[in-house]
C-alpha cells in the first residue's frame, strides 16, 4: 500500500510540472521579472526528477530528504514573490509552484501520518499566504485544502498499516492451522490410535489394568478435542473468578490447601492457568514419589503478587534431573509449570534435594 501511495506522488508531481510549465507559458508576459521565471521552471522540473528517483527507494525516505524536499518547494513559491510581482499576483496570477507545491504535503502525510502532513500543509500554506499578500477566503482556501489533504492521506496511510498487520497476522494464523493439521494426521495415526486399542482392550479388565484403561479413554478424548479444534464454550478470561474455587478440589487426605481468609480474585484466564500449574505439580508427586505422600499447597495473596507453593515430602530431584528430562522431551515441568506462569509473565522457583522433598514456588504479578 505504501510503495503504490510513493508511485501516486511521483504520478501527481509530473502531472503537477507540466500544468506549472503550461502556466507560466500563458502567463509569463505579466510577470515582474520573466526572465527568471524559465530557471525556476528548469529546477522545478529537475527536483520533480530528482524526487522522483529518490523516493522509489524506501532507504531513501528519511527526513533529510523530506525537509530538503519542503524547503526546496517553499523556496520556489517563495521565489514568485519577485519573479511574478505583487501586482501580478493580487491580480488572480497563480504562483510558480501552483498545484506543485502540494506534493511535498503527500509525501510528509506518508511518511509521517496525519501529523507530519499537518506539519508540511501548515509551513507550505503560510508561505502561500505570505507570497500572495492578501489574507481574504480566497488566500486561506489552499491552506485549508492542503490540510484536508494531509488529514486524508495520513488517515489512508494509518488505515493501511493496521490492514497490512491484520494480513501478516492472518498468515501467520493460515501457517500455525496448516502446522496444527499436519501435527492433527500424525497423531492420530500413532497415539489416538494406541490410546484407542489400550481403552478397547483392557476396558473390560479389573484393578490397576481397568484404571489404565480409563485413563487412556480420557486422554484420547481429550487429545482428540485438541487436535480437532472443538473445545469447550469460550470462557471470559477477563471476568474476575476465585482462585481457591478452583484449588480447593485438590484437597485430599495427602493434600493441604491453605489459602487466606478471603477469596483470592483473579482473571479467570489467569486463574486457570495457575490451577493447571499446580495441577501438574501434584501430577509429579503422584508419578515419581511414593503413594500417601504429604503435600501442602499454600497461596499468599498480596498485593503485587498472587503466590501459590507446592511442598511435598517426597524423594526429591536430583540436581540436574529436570534439565535431563528436558532433553529427553519429557515437557511437565518446562511446559506446563514454567512455561504456563512464564506467558502470565510470573516467575517459577524449584527447591529439591535427594530424599529432602520438592517445593515449587510460582508468583505471578497481578
Amino acid at each position: 500500500m505504501a510503495e503504490s501511495l510513493w508511485r501516486a506522488i511521483a504520478v501527481y508531481r509530473i502531472a503537477a510540472l507540466i500544468y506549472v510549465a503550461i502556466l507560466v507559458v500563458r502567463n509569463v508576459g505579466f510577470y515582474a521579472h520573466p526572465m527568471l521565471a524559465w530557471p525556476v521552471l528548469a529546477l522545478t522540473a529537475a527536483w520533480t526528477l530528482f524526487t522522483t528517483y529518490a523516493y522509489a527507494d524506501q532507504a531513501r525516505r528519511r527526513p533529510p530528504l523530506l525537509v530538503a524536499d519542503l524547503l526546496v518547494v517553499m523556496g520556489v513559491m517563495a521565489s514568485s514573490a519577485y519573479i511574478v510581482g505583487e501586482h501580478a499576483l493580487r491580480t488572480g496570477r497563480p504562483t510558480l509552484a501552483v498545484a506543485w507545491h502540494v506534493a511535498p504535503v503527500i509525501a510528509w502525510a506518508v511518511a509521517g501520518g496525519r501529523r507530519g502532513g499537518i506539519a508540511a500543509a501548515l509551513a507550505m500554506g503560510t508561505t502561500d499566504i505570505l507570497v500572495r499578500g492578501h489574507y481574504d477566503q480566497a488566500g486561506f482556501t489552499g491552506t485549508v485544502l492542503m490540510l484536508m489533504a494531509a488529514l486524508a492521506v495520513g488517515y489512508l496511510v494509518n488505515v493501511a498499516e493496521v490492514a497490512q498487520q491484520r494480513l501478516e497476522r492472518a498468515i501467520e494464523l493460515e501457517a500455525a492451522t496448516r502446522e496444527r493439521e499436519r501435527l492433527a494426521r500424525d497423531i492420530h495415526d500413532s497415539v489416538l490410535q494406541v490410546l484407542a486399542l489400550v481403552k478397547r482392550r483392557g476396558s473390560g479388565l479389573d484393578g490397576e489394568a481397568g484404571e489404565l484403561a480409563r485413563l487412556a479413554g480420557e486422554q484420547e478424548a481429550a487429545l482428540r478435542t485438541l487436535v480437532t479444534g472443538r473445545a469447550a464454550e469460550p470462557v471470559d478470561e477477563h471476568a474476575e473468578t476465585d482462585l481457591m474455587a478452583l484449588l480447593d478440589p485438590y484437597a485430599s487426605e495427602t493434600v493441604s490447601v491453605a489459602a487466606p481468609a478471603g477469596a483470592v480474585r483473579l482473571p479467570a484466564g489467569v486463574a486457570a492457568e495457575i490451577a493447571a500449574a499446580v495441577a501438574a505439580a501434584l501430577d509429579n508427586v503422584n508419578r515419581h514419589c511414593d503413594p500417601g505422600t504429604k503435600v501442602w499447597v499454600l497461596v499468599e495473596d498480596e498485593p503485587a503478587a498472587v503466590t501459590v507453593s507446592v511442598r511435598d515430602e517426597g524423594c526429591g530431584i536430583a540436581p540436574d534431573r529436570l534439565d535431563e528430562a528436558q532433553t529427553q522431551g519429557r515437557l511437565g515441568v518446562a511446559q506446563s509449570i514454567r512455561g504456563r506462569i512464564a506467558d502470565l509473565r510470573g516467575t517459577v522457583s524449584i527447591t529439591s534435594s535427594p530424599g529432602e522433598g520438592t517445593e515449587v514456588e510460582m508468583s505471578v504479578p497481578r
